[in-house]
């Protein structure tokens, strides 16, 4: 670091010293002290417009820029999330939703929805209160599908670039904290009424983080990869007239 600073001071140095030699240059070559002074002091008081535009208007807009791209490249992660781990939880869960039925109603996303039908889907979704019934839900059998998936959900988790996406972030760690959870018991029968509650509390969780940012990857879908959108509303957990095949 030393180093680099002592190359840094020492370039500085040289580039202040051929700045002042050709104000001299042109000083023995013109005799205009006043011509030289006016064109300096235009050039220093334009540094201060120069820096604005470089260090804020632009460094902002190449910021914006760059962080447009990498939310794009984690919209891929999120598609292999719901690929791999989201959609079949979702059907496992929605199952389980007594209420699912007003999802329903509210998540059967169209290949013509616009903006409008999107945001009244979160609205609904907002005003939504999952109830997971239990007794509806393996807990073995959730538990041996995630311990399959345990592998890349840490994948995904280990992504540095998540940070700058906290919704998807906490869903994440919402699915892992599931896994740990039934992972670490032996036994899922007999629960106690607490720790079945725990675990409710949990799976709850995940489950209402799972829609929130299905919804928002299927408004991403639709706006940059139609293909891919077709696919995902012909797969809709949501809906009970889903087909892969195209009608």
């Amino acid at each position: 670091m030393k180093r680099l600073f002592n190359w840094q001071v020492n370039l500085s140095i040289g580039l202040v010293l051929l700045s002042a030699s050709v104000y001299y240059i042109d000083y023995l070559l013109f005799r205009d002290a006043h011509h030289i002074l006016m064109y300096f002091v235009g050039d220093v008081a334009f540094v201060f417009i120069e820096v604005l535009l470089v260090t804020i208007i632009i460094h902002q807009l190449l910021g914006l820029r760059e962080k447009q791209a990498l939310l794009q490249k984690l919209n891929m992660v999120i598609g292999a999330f719901y690929s791999e781990v989201g959609l079949a939880l979702l059907r496992m869960l929605s199952e389980a939703d007594e209420r699912s039925k007003t999802l329903s109603d509210a998540l059967v996303v169209r290949g013509n929805w616009t903006t409008k039908e999107f945001s009244a889907a979160s609205r609904s979704l907002a005003q939504h209160e999952c109830a997971l019934n239990m007794e509806k839900i393996s807990l073995e059998t959730l538990k041996e599908f995630l311990a399959v998936k345990r592998d890349f959900l840490l994948r995904l988790l280990e992504n540095p670039n998540l940070l700058e996406h906290e919704t998807f972030t906490n869903l994440l760690w919402a699915v892992f904290h599931v896994t740990e959870e039934l992972s670490y018991r032996r036994s899922l029968q007999g629960l106690s009424d607490g720790d079945a509650a725990h675990l409710a509390g949990d799976i709850k969780r995940a489950y209402e983080l799972l829609i929130t940012e299905w919804l928002s990857y299927m408004k991403h879908l639709q706006r940059d990869y139609p293909y891919l959108f077709s696919l995902a509303v012909r797969t809709n957990p949501f809906d009970p007239n889903a087909s892969v095949e195209v009608g």
